[in-house]
Formats: structure tokens, sequence, C-alpha cells
């Protein structure tokens, strides 16, 4: 089980095939909320995107960030916490490439053909996570969900 992540957390995390939302802080000192999507491994969260994105300037500026992975519909259920985060330039097509394979099942579909024609631009977000939270309210929203 990876360092930092209950069980629980790791086992959401590794079903969840919804965004994660990263929070990092904008030149002018406001937070921005991105929906990446991310994979989880070796204990840190993984996402790629376009090295001119906002995000990663905002990342570079300021690494400490927070992030989230909830659905939107009950039952609620999710992890969220503090974490700083690194640009890696060097392992971009590689997270993206495992983030096709989990979110569309590989790379045979004209999104991911599109993805990848401009790998050559994409980076790496490795969030560390400094702090966890997770929430399960499925118990409690039980009998409120059986109509």
């Amino acid at each position: 089980m990876p360092s930092g992540f209950g069980a629980d957390a790791v086992e959401f995390l590794e079903r969840a095939k919804i965004p994660l939302r990263l929070a990092a802080i904008k030149p002018s000192g406001w937070p921005a909320v991105i929906s990446l999507w991310f994979v989880l491994m070796d204990g840190k969260l993984w996402c790629a995107t376009q090295s001119e994105a906002k995000i990663v300037s905002y990342v570079r500026a300021e690494p400490r960030c927070a992030f989230e992975v909830a659905p939107d519909q009950p039952p609620y259920r999710g992890v969220r916490g503090s974490a700083n985060a690194v640009i890696n330039e060097e392992q971009g097509e590689e997270i993206l490439r495992t983030l096709l394979d989990r979110y569309l099942g590989g790379t045979d579909s004209p999104l991911a053909h599109n993805l990848l024609s401009k790998a050559e631009d994409e980076v790496a977000i490795e969030i560390r996570p400094v702090s966890i939270h997770t929430w399960d309210y499925r118990k409690r929203m039980e009998s409120s969900l059986k109509r």
C-alpha cells in the first residue's frame, strides 16, 4: 500500500474513474481549481497536461496545493488533502499513456489519438500529499437512497 494513504483511500483512488480537482494559487493570489485525470502510483497522485497550461505555471510558482477526488452523486465518499506539486517534464508522455489506459481503456480512440498527437509537449504533475482526509457517507445515506 502506498505510504500516506490508508487502505480505504487506496481502494477508492484506484477504482475512481473521475477527475481529480487540483487547487493551485494563481499569480493574483486567488485560488484556481482545475479538473485533471489522475493515477495513484508509489504514494503520489500523477496527472498530465500540456506544458503551456496555466496550471503548470501556477504550480511552478507555488508548489503548495490542495486536491480532491470525489463523485458529484451520492452516496458521498472521497479523498482530499494538501500537497506539494512538482512539474516533471520527462514523464509527461508516459503518464499520459497511463491515464489513457486508465480512463479510456487504451490508446485506440479518436480522443486518445488527438491527445497523443501533442505528447511531445505533455508534462506530468506529481502531487505529493502532505495531509490526507477521507470521508465515506455510504452507510449514513443508505436509507435515503433506497427510494
